[in-house]
């Protein structure tokens, strides 16, 4: 099996690529992304491409032909990238190799990377859809991946495979570059005044063995995939002995300047988290592909706040 990964940069592309590798099914790996993967890898391939790039990226997915293609080419606001080029590189990525895998004669199945965020919060929506509810964006975040999976949809249709959308709850974890994961990291954590509402988050080492259960199920569907229990910012503020401050309308504004200049800023998708709260009905990843978290919500939130900070060592003169 020839397996392509956009995304392999990334943490979770590292670590999908490593699975990949302990596979005996798996023959050939080969991985796209703008920056090189976090950790040294021992099969798989790795081609540095940049995002704007079009035609290079339809060629190197041409060239290789792939049976399977897992897209996690998903930029985050903040996460790496500021939000106009994440939301621009998000489209285009998507758009270039999806729509290059669909002309591949080998293609057998996708696996592409979405996220709770297609479902929005808008007025009077269900705060615990399942994969039946109709995707209603409510943040640029939202829309850009509701855009990834229509490009996905047509190109599974094009080719006649399956296409396995895995709508993950927000990422978070010890090294993983998550806007949300920084700002409850910080000393002070903006908390809604109005709700504090509870919200799901998504280990991602959850998410990499999600990956890697889609590939085998070749389910073809959305499928949300969270941890078990919810959190709010409150209380995640005080598990990490944090302190929490409440926060209404334009407070929100200041808040988002403070963590900006503290390197911990606040996107659209993340506020809407805080004020609206976000998860799902997870039970659809059970039944379609046999997958079940790990950790519980708590659990990986505990996880985040357990990573140390960064201990600078004094500089040793040089013997003489």
């Amino acid at each position: 099996m020839r397996v392509f990964v956009t995304g392999m940069g990334g943490e979770l592309g590292t670590r999908v690529a490593h699975l990949l590798e302990d596979r005996v099914d798996v023959s050939d790996i080969l991985g796209i992304d703008d920056d090189p993967p976090r950790r040294r890898l021992a099969r798989a391939a790795f081609t540095r491409v940049d995002f704007r790039d079009r035609r290079r990226l339809v060629s190197v997915v041409e060239d290789f032909d792939p049976q399977v293609m897992v897209h996690l080419g998903v930029m985050e606001p903040h996460a790496r990238f500021t939000p106009g080029v994440a939301l621009r590189g998000t489209n285009q990525v998507a758009l270039a190799v999806l729509g290059a895998a669909a002309r591949c004669p080998s293609l057998t199945k996708l696996v592409v990377r979405s996220g709770l965020e297609v479902y929005g919060r808008p007025r009077g929506a269900p705060f615990r859809p399942d994969e039946s509810i109709p995707p209603q964006p409510t943040s640029p975040f939202g829309q850009a991946l509701l855009n990834v999976e229509r490009t996905a949809t047509h190109a599974g249709l094009a080719a006649g495979v399956p296409v396995t959308i895995l709508r993950f709850a927000s990422l978070v974890g010890p090294h993983f570059p998550s806007p949300l994961g920084r700002l409850l990291r910080l000393p002070l954590v903006p908390v809604s005044l109005t709700g504090d509402l509870p919200f799901s988050v998504l280990h991602q080492e959850d998410a990499a063995t999600a990956v890697m259960a889609a590939l085998d199920a070749g389910f073809d569907g959305p499928v949300n995939v969270v941890n078990p229990g919810v959190i709010t910012a409150s209380q995640a503020a005080r598990l990490g002995g944090r302190v929490g401050v409440p926060l209404w309308g334009p407070g929100w504004r200041g808040a988002q300047l403070v963590a900006e200049l503290l390197s911990a800023p606040l996107p659209a998708h993340i506020r809407e988290l805080l004020v609206r709260g976000r998860t799902a009905d997870g039970t659809l990843a059970a039944r379609a592909l046999g997958f079940a978290p790990t950790r519980a919500t708590r659990q990986v939130v505990e996880m985040l706040y357990e990573w140390a900070e960064v201990t600078y060592l004094p500089v040793r003169e040089e013997a003489a």
